[in-house]
């Protein structure tokens, strides 16, 4: 018999706050999270705009007690913190109680780490413990052990920008098939030298603030965040009588192998994937109330996007909006912090503008929503699209 999946808690930390309260405020008040670089040395320091955390390793460490020598790399420190908030929030006193998994997601891992003390490593021993956490299972492993989950499943997802969106697909998908009662999903990033190099090399970073959706947009602002959900199954609420936040109602994967970096100009890896998550969910596309799209004001990726929005939707196109332009595109964690805003619309019934547009893209009609709007929500509907074509869509509910 097929499970429900309730979602009861989320944590996130972003460049526009350290914790959900402070996130949803942020987006209320419309205050942008993007700035020149100021953490990393980079030549690039004045081209480009970013979401940083204004938080050093330090001040992170600290507030998990911890100390260098425990050698968490920022994308751990990040994903602890946003993770332990997420269990919190679900009100778990013991987390090995029921059968508990974690799933993380992370393009990074432990590259700051990597760069900080590369050039180093064949002068001083020392720095092998620092290289050892460069792969992506190590920011996992070290988010686990924060938690205290034991002998259960712990596994890291890394494909691309839907990546989170992968890893609550995933533990919806261990949860309805009984394999787990419980499971943290998410995922987090930070920003580094690699990743601003690559997407600097792509020619697809933007000198000012990002304008997702807009005819004269420029590229996108790189950002860092962790985000994650506590799923469980239906059992597990009614045994616990847990409050729910919302339900994961649907989701899909498709990929339209199109190219390595872009999005089929026609959307179809989107489109699969907005259909895959409504069949799923049961429902038709005149059910979804709101699309808190990807829209990473990319020249590529808004219209592929819209096009696939197009194809979905028809001529009855939902409310839609990027978030974007308050965080920067965080990567692997994009799909998870996107989820907690989804989440957040639910409860408040509240639509996030789309910040900084301004003119309508030449190539279809549709248009972003660009001013707060109050509406009564019951579903909502989010895209994470990744570079080689991997698109997913979730959709969450107030409805089981």
């Amino acid at each position: 018999m097929s499970k429900g999946v309730a979602i009861t808690g989320m944590g996130v930390i972003s460049a526009i706050g350290n914790n959900v309260a402070e996130n949803y405020i942020s987006l209320v008040e419309e205050k942008k999270g993007i700035s020149r670089i100021s953490r990393i040395d980079t030549v690039h320091h004045d081209a480009i705009m970013v979401g940083e955390i204004n938080l050093s390793n330090e001040n992170l460490e600290k507030t998990l007690g911890l100390t260098p020598e425990n050698n968490y790399p920022r994308t751990a420190l990040l994903g602890a913190i946003a993770a332990k908030e997420a269990v919190k929030n679900a009100a778990i006193d013991d987390i090995n109680e029921y059968r508990t998994g974690l799933i993380s997601s992370t393009s990074v891992g432990g590259m700051d780490m990597t760069e900080q003390y590369y050039y180093k490593y064949f002068e001083d021993s020392e720095c092998q413990k620092y290289i050892d956490s460069h792969h992506i299972g190590d920011s996992t492993k070290k988010i686990a052990e924060q938690l205290g989950i034991q002998e259960s499943f712990i596994t890291t997802i890394s494909t691309a920008c839907s990546s989170a969106a992968n890893a609550i697909m995933f533990g919806a998908r261990l949860i309805k098939s009984g394999k787990l009662d419980r499971v943290v999903v998410g995922g987090a990033d930070c920003l580094s030298k690699f990743t601003i190099n690559g997407f600097k090399t792509l020619m697809i970073l933007s000198d000012t603030y990002s304008t997702p959706f807009d005819e004269h947009r420029k590229g996108l602002n790189l950002g860092e965040a962790a985000a994650f959900l506590v799923l469980e199954s239906d059992e597990v609420v009614k045994a616990q009588n847990k409050k729910v936040l919302a339900y994961l109602k649907g989701y899909g994967n498709a990929n339209d192998a199109f190219h390595q970096t872009a999005s089929s100009e026609n959307g179809e890896g989107a489109t699969l994937a907005m259909q895959k998550a409504l069949k799923i969910a049961d429902i038709s596309p005149n059910d979804i109330d709101y699309i808190n799209a990807h829209g990473t004001a990319t020249r590529n990726n808004d219209l592929s996007e819209g096009r696939a929005i197009i194809n979905v939707f028809g001529e009855n196109v939902p409310d839609f909006s990027s978030t974007k332009a308050y965080t920067g595109h965080t990567l692997a964690a994009a799909g998870g912090i996107e989820a907690v805003y989804s989440i957040l619309a639910l409860q408040n019934n509240h639509i996030y503008p789309n910040l900084n547009f301004k003119t309508q893209m030449e190539e279809f009609t549709i248009t972003p929503q660009t001013k707060a709007k109050e509406k009564e929500l019951t579903t909502v509907l989010s895209n994470s699209l990744g570079f080689g074509g991997n698109c997913s869509t979730l959709i969450f509910s107030k409805k089981a």
